[in-house]
């Protein structure tokens, strides 16, 4: 049977990879993570030059469809774990199926949230945003950018299964050359430069939807080449979903309890909450880092698995481990090192700077800890582990993190009290995590999750 375009079994030297696979695999996922945050940022600034409802308008509306997408990562990270296990045992055309039913998935779900956010985009702006003005400018801008979302879910399933045939150079190329033609429409539509019509707000919608067009263009062009059957597998898409319900209520966990230390660091006043929310956006943008290693660690994991080699997946579950705890420690160091000096490149408000010098320790003695979680959170995803992770997330987060949230506002502990939830929470994942890594039970074998 003739392999599809461009794949193959994973040799020995992938399965047991030195350096140079982890590091081929790691650092365009890195760019992968990293290139839609900075295009928010970009739109943010050529729409802020509209004014403040407009901004507003933006900023609801992606905080809408950044809740949806994350809640749907499953896409991604699923089919990876499925893939890179067909893949490992030289099932080439298992691996291709695995994103084939993951594109049909994509867009039925896709189609459907479309749906229902064209039916209720005013009532969810307004919860959202408690202010007509404000509500009425995202309803607009989120009508037109929930188009993206089919295209949106196809790039995750197609990132997903090209990860799991360890392929990371495509996902790279495909979503910079979304976000090229987004950056290029954006400030052109937006502002009417060109002879182009001035949508204003709107103008940021289509450019979103037209770059995630093209990206989603090139995963499913890619996916077609393949000498594979695109019939649906209803088999297959319920094995996917079963495996996305664990990592759905995993994530929704850690929303609810990031959203409430938000809601609650509000009401310790303007100097916590801004305190919060920039200690927190630094952690999220080093847990992309982080998280680079920890996508290796599940394509890697995976395919081992796949190959029947438990012995070599629990090798590199060590080996990523040390590298991502090293890097995380050396990014530690760096934050101490700089602690007087780098929350004031963000901001200058003394009663902000204090609130963040309080929180700083906590944060810099959680980076290497957080090294360890993500790196065994990488291996234990890509052996399929999701239902061990979603009840060690559901049972930190649900008993331990999000009661010290409301303990803090109850006896008046801060945004101190806050984080340090988030370090029992950290703290109690990596405890489990170390503990299931070292038990070896994860380590099944097979091609199948």
């Amino acid at each position: 049977m003739d392999s599809p375009s461009g794949l193959g079994r994973a040799p020995a030297s992938e399965v047991d990879a030195g350096a140079g696979r982890i590091l081929g695999i790691a650092i365009p996922t890195l760019g992968v993570l990293i290139a839609e945050p900075l295009y928010l940022l970009y739109d943010l600034a050529v729409v802020g030059r509209l004014g403040a409802l407009p901004l507003a308008g933006l900023a609801i509306g992606v905080l809408i469809l950044g809740v949806v997408s994350t809640q749907l990562t499953f896409m991604t990270y699923g089919t990876t774990a499925r893939a890179a296990r067909k893949h490992g045992a030289g099932d080439d055309r298992g691996a291709v199926q695995e994103g084939v039913q993951a594109s049909w998935i994509a867009i039925g779900a896709g189609l459907a949230i479309v749906a229902v956010v064209q039916v209720g985009a005013g009532w969810i702006c307004a919860v959202v945003a408690g202010e007509p003005d404000s509500a009425e400018a995202a309803a607009r801008w989120l009508r037109i950018a929930v188009w993206g979302v089919p295209l949106i879910l196809l790039t995750m399933a197609g990132n997903g299964w090209l990860r799991g045939v360890q392929r990371t150079r495509l996902p790279l190329a495909f979503v910079l050359a979304g976000e090229v033609v987004s950056a290029v429409l954006c400030p052109v539509l937006v502002h009417g430069w060109l002879g182009a019509p001035q949508l204003g707000l709107a103008g940021s919608a289509v450019a979103n939807v037209a770059g995630q067009a093209v990206t989603g263009a090139l995963f499913l062009s890619v996916l077609l080449r393949q000498q594979v059957s695109f019939a649906p597998h209803f088999g297959v898409m319920a094995a996917q979903l079963l495996l996305g319900r664990d990592l759905v209520l995993r994530s929704l966990s850690f929303q609810i309890c990031f959203i409430s230390a938000g809601a609650v660091a509000s009401r310790f006043g303007p100097d916590s909450v801004g305190a919060h929310q920039l200690v927190y956006q630094i952690w999220n943008f080093l847990a992309m880092f982080l998280d680079s290693l920890a996508i290796a660690a599940q394509t890697l994991t995976g395919a081992a698995l796949g190959a029947d080699d438990a012995e070599g997946a629990k090798r590199l579950a060590g080996r990523l481990t040390l590298w991502s705890t090293a890097l995380a420690t050396v990014l530690a160091l760096g934050f101490a090192a700089g602690h007087a000096v780098i929350p004031t490149w963000f901001v200058t408000d003394p009663g902000v700077l204090d609130r963040v010098h309080a929180i700083w320790w906590i944060f810099v003695c959680l980076i290497p800890i957080g090294g360890v979680v993500f790196a065994l959170d990488g291996v234990l995803l890509g052996a399929g582990d999701a239902a061990y992770l979603r009840n060690i997330t559901l049972a930190g987060g649900l008993l331990g993190y999000l009661p010290m949230i409301w303990l803090s506002l109850a006896f008046g502990w801060g945004v101190v009290g806050i984080w340090s939830g988030l370090a029992t929470f950290i703290v109690a994942r990596c405890i489990a995590v170390l503990a299931r890594a070292y038990s070896g039970r994860w380590a099944r074998t097979g091609a199948d999750v």
